[in-house]
């Protein structure tokens, strides 16, 4: 006699898939949902890479003082100026780049002058020593260790990489210093004050 495989003589029964509970469905759609969420969060508010990193150490007035990483180059740098003088024709709304109003009684116009300092050390964007510059205190460290300017007004704009001259170097020129930019604004970026248009 032969003894028969007892898997072949009775078929195999699979059980049926019970539907998720609804419970479940909940959770792993709250979990997709949320993961989504953060994703396109994240996406949306992705810092621009197209110029350095910076942080606004200190502001007085019209005067901003920015820290910028140790590592960034000139030609970063010059990318940051070019930004600012982008956002100073393109309207002067400087919110964005984290500057506060710098003229807060001009209606309409809360940047109606400013003056960027940049510098890759920190120190010298507390607000405690650019107050000592604007005061006239200690202006010779500040001034070396300065890598960027940018200054805007009513009617001009300058641009430049670079150490600010103190008086004793002001007839040698640097090699270290780069004028990017320095004249008249190509167009009026800032309405006259008291100006009211023609009908």
């Amino acid at each position: 006699m032969q003894e028969q495989d007892p898997s072949s003589t009775f078929p195999t029964r699979s059980k049926p898939k019970k539907p998720m509970d609804m419970v479940v469905k909940l959770g792993l759609g709250v979990l997709v949902g949320c993961f989504a969420l953060i994703w396109g969060g994240m996406f949306l508010t992705r810092p621009d890479r197209s110029i350095p990193p910076y942080s606004v150490g200190a502001q007085e007035e019209a005067v901003v003082a920015i820290h910028v990483p140790d590592d960034t180059s000139d030609e970063d740098i010059e990318k940051l100026i070019e930004r600012f003088r982008k956002v100073g024709h393109e309207g002067r709304k400087f919110e964005p780049m984290k500057i506060n109003p710098t003229t807060p009684d001009y209606p309409g116009d809360h940047y109606r002058r400013i003056t960027i300092y940049i510098f890759s050390d920190n120190t010298w964007t507390e607000p405690v020593t650019l107050h000592k510059y604007l005061t006239g205190e200690d202006r010779g460290g500040f001034q070396r260790s300065l890598r960027g300017l940018y200054q805007l007004t009513e009617s001009e704009e300058e641009g430049r990489i670079g150490p600010l001259p103190d008086g004793s170097e002001t007839t040698a020129p640097q090699a270290d210093v780069r004028q990017l930019f320095k004249g008249p604004l190509s167009r009026p970026s800032a309405p006259p004050v008291g100006s009211i248009p023609a009908p």
